[in-house]
């Protein structure tokens, strides 16, 4: 399933966010590592100040596995699904792991690139 999710970065967290955005570190040790940096690479920093990326989710809970990690650079605002789940082929059981082969963040993320500006961009000043 995939989730659009909103968040507001944490003060102090910044430059470390950043390290481990550029370091590769971001979300190690969880089943989901490589998928961190490529939610990064997508996120938006939008108007109102909220960082919002697309995130692929296998769990039974939105982002169960994920959160901690999350959790440790921001405060997680909203999270919920980015598209109907009727029409996710992981969701309703048509075919399992769908989502990883399946082009709705490309799809998604491409209609987010008029959102706000590109967030690791600002991590940088």
């Amino acid at each position: 399933m995939r989730y659009l999710v909103r968040a507001r970065l944490k003060a102090d967290r910044r430059h470390d966010l950043l390290r481990a955005s550029e370091d590769g570190t971001l979300g190690r040790g969880s089943v989901a590592e490589g998928e961190y940096l490529r939610n990064m690479a997508q996120a938006r920093l939008c108007e109102d100040g909220t960082v919002r990326w697309v995130e692929v989710c296998y769990c039974p809970e939105p982002l169960l596995e994920e959160r901690p990690y999350w959790e440790e650079y921001f405060d997680l605002t909203k999270v919920m699904d980015a598209h109907d789940r009727r029409k996710c082929r992981d969701w309703n059981g048509e075919e399992p792991w769908a989502c990883s082969g399946c082009d709705c963040s490309e799809r998604l993320e491409a209609a987010m690139e008029n959102w706000g500006t590109r967030f690791l961009d600002t991590l940088v000043k």
